[in-house]
Formats: C-alpha cells, structure tokens, sequence
C-alpha cells in the first residue's frame, strides 16, 4: 500500500461491515471474506445439523422476514430441477439460520426454496467435491473451522478446525483426496484429508503469511483464497494483506505445502480472487483494494504467475472506497469473463481473446441487487447466479453462448445476507 495516507486508511475502513440488510450484527462486525472481524467461537468438533423441513425465513429488501415456497421436483421448464445451496451469516442480524437449500429451474432460472441445513456456523462461502456427493463449509469464526455435509441425505459429517481465524474461501483438490481453506483473519492457508466417505481426516498442512510485510494500513495478511492450478500439482493463494498470491507445490500423498514463488501487485492493490482460463495458461485476478483486474500468465511447469497491467472494472467509480470488485468466472468455453462489482453494483462482462492472454470489457449490466460477493455458473454455463450480501438476494441471468450477453432471469431470489451461491 502506497503510504499511510487518509485516503489509504478510509478505503480500507470502508470494507469493515457486514451488510446485513443494513442492520447491526450481532456480538461485533463480522468477517465478510474479509469484510470484517468476528470474536465468535468455533463450532464443535461435530456440529449437530438438521435440514429444516420447512422453508427457511427470507430476508426481503426492506429487511422483513418471509417464506420461501415449496419446491417441486421438476421445473417449469419440463427439466429436472437442480440443487442449489446458499451460503450466509448466522452471527449477523437478519441473516440465515444455516446453508439455504434452493432449487433452481435449469431452462428459466427460478429459484424455489426448500429449507435450511441448521448446525453449521457461518457458512459464508461453499464447495462441492468432484464426485457430487459431499458439501463443504467455512465456519467463517474467529476460531476457524471447516464441515463437511452429505448431500444426499443433508447429514453433517463433522468439523475440523482450520488452525487459524475467519477462514473465508475453501476449494477442493482436484483429486478429491485434498480440502484446501484460507483463513483471513490470520492469513493462513490450511490442507485438510478428505476420507473415502467425504467426512474430513486431519490436517495435514498449516502455511502462514508473513512476508512481504504487509503495506501501512494493510493490517497484517489476509488470505483470502486458495485454489489448484489446472496442472493440479501447484496450488495458489491470494492473499489481499499482502499484495502476493503465493504458489504452492502440493505433494500429493502427504498433503504437504512448499513455497516455489511468490507473484507482487502493486502496493496497495489488495488483490482479492483468481480465476484460472481453461487452457490453463492464464488467469484473471480481481483488486479489491484498488478497483482493478489484471491477466496473468501461469507456468505449470514451475508454479510461477506473472501478473499483468491493470485494467479496468467497469465500475465507472472514482476515488478511494467506491467499488470493490469480488470475483471472477470463466465461461466454459473460455471464450467470456464476468466480474462481480461491490459498490457499482454490476457485472462487468469481457471478450476472452488471445487463447486466453487478453481481456477486452465489453460493458456492465445492473445486478438487480446490492453488493454483489460472489459469482458461480451452472454447470453448462448458460445461467449465472450473483449473491447479492447487503440486499439479500440471487440474481440470476441467462448467459447468451455467442456474446456472452447477460439477461436477468426474473425477480432476485430472497435469502437473508446472501454471499455464496452454489448451483449443481
């Protein structure tokens, strides 16, 4: 970060909240991926859930609580209904009781709610296992955990502590055999043994940032994702305290981490999320801190990133603390990038070109929601869901396959301090 000036410091402040539907949270701020801080405590070792029968209570834009309706199972469209799980705050006033259970319509995008998994803390961000059979959580708490759930009959099959606090992004391996967590309150990044069962063993590697030193005003590292390189030996962290994603070589029968290279921003930048291309030689990376995204281009040989120019959001925003962009996807094909826009409050979509080495922005559409942190595809990549955290809501947009036009889909779909969406 460029010196402790006024502005540097008003713009970080800025990012610690939780918009809970513009209420309070309860027992302090809590850590919004980053967005905050939490004293909450861990949950235990085996956290009793239990998937609500009923629908479960959904904030509406002025905050009020409601009922999701009952979901059938076969959509409007004449096509199987697809599960869809919600992630929230459960520390926040007016936010979840637990990971929202949804179905979505995979021809026109409604979303009906189906009830809620209680028993699980704070689950603000989610991940699937490769074989469709088990849910992963953050227990996004100052004493940080991860659980694991199985989908088919919603049984949560335990926790484990992550070693460090506020975890906020968790990915798994490739292989399956590997849960990878980060922990932004402590900057560390965890590595947990996935059973045959998908119930998680133990920990198996604990990496914590400290250096570069972070910039005046940073307030020490903070990982705020880690994901596998497409070769699937190397994994990276984005760490936005820092300025540095940092690349691991990830040794595949002991679960172990090694540092092999380190990638700089510049200062002040805060970079946030990393999404690779699927070619596999490059990836878009998301700045929060300074509203910008850069391409970078990826080695699988050796691990080593290497970032690009700054390029713009979109946002159409000015000076310090106006947009904070979240994250990026990908489009299957490679072919179009959306970004997620905090503050503007937008999708910002860009041409692929180049087998993946440019991005060109090709505009912005409004995200019918407030404070959009977090982005997924369905599976095809025809709809795209946005997690709307201060207006409680998923928007969802059908995806034009030739231009990569986005189309709202409807109404938002109201779920209390939405921040993580996942459509199977």
């Amino acid at each position: 970060m460029t010196g402790g000036t006024d502005a540097v410091r008003a713009r970080w402040s800025r990012r610690r909240f939780v918009g809970a539907l513009g209420a309070a949270t309860a027992g302090g701020a809590l850590a919004g991926c980053g967005d905050g801080s939490s004293g909450a405590a861990a949950p235990p070792a085996s956290a009793p859930g239990s998937a609500s029968g009923s629908p479960a209570p959904s904030a509406g834009r002025d905050g009020s609580a409601g009922s999701a309706p009952a979901a059938s199972p076969t959509a409007s469209s004449g096509a199987a209904a697809r599960p869809l799980f919600i992630g929230t705050y459960t520390s926040a006033e007016g936010g979840g009781r637990g990971i929202g259970l949804a179905a979505y319509d995979p021809g026109s995008g409604r979303i009906t709610g189906t009830g809620t998994l209680t028993g699980i803390p704070d689950p603000s961000y989610l991940a699937v296992h490769p074989d469709g059979r088990t849910l992963y959580a953050v227990n996004e708490r100052e004493r940080g955990a991860v659980t694991a759930v199985r989908i088919g009959d919603r049984k949560v099959l335990g926790s484990r502590p992550t070693g460090g606090a506020q975890p906020c992004h968790l990915s798994v391996h490739p292989s399956g055999r590997w849960l990878l967590s980060a922990d932004y309150g402590s900057g560390t990044v965890a590595v947990h043994r996935v059973e045959a069962s998908g119930a998680l063993g133990g920990r198996t590697a604990l990496v914590r940032h400290t250096r570069p030193a972070p910039g005046p005003g940073q307030q020490g590292p903070h990982a705020h994702q880690v994901v596998t390189a497409p070769d699937g030996g190397h994994v990276l962290a984005v760490d936005l305290g820092t300025d540095t994603v940092y690349s691991y070589r990830l040794d595949d029968a002991a679960g172990t981490l090694t540092e092999v290279a380190q990638a700089h921003t510049r200062p002040g930048a805060g970079p946030r999320h990393l999404t690779f291309h699927p070619g596999g030689r490059y990836a878009y990376l998301a700045d929060e801190l300074d509203d910008t995204v850069a391409v970078c281009a990826y080695d699988p040989g050796t691990g080593r990133l290497t970032i690009g120019a700054p390029q713009s959001t979109g946002s159409g925003k000015k000076g310090a603390g106006t947009n904070y962009p979240a994250q990026f996807v990908v489009s299957p094909d490679g072919a179009h990038a959306f970004l997620a826009n905090r503050g503007a409050n937008t999708l910002a979509r860009y041409a692929v070109e180049a087998d993946g080495a440019r991005l060109r922005l090709l505009g912005t559409v409004p995200v019918a929601g407030d404070f959009p942190r977090q982005l997924a595809l369905a599976p095809g990549g025809r709809l795209l869901f946005a997690a709307n955290q201060r207006s409680g809501s998923v928007s969802v947009f059908h995806v034009d396959p030739a231009d990569g036009g986005l189309r709202l889909a409807g109404e938002p779909f109201p779920s209390p301090v939405a921040v993580c969406a996942l459509p199977l």
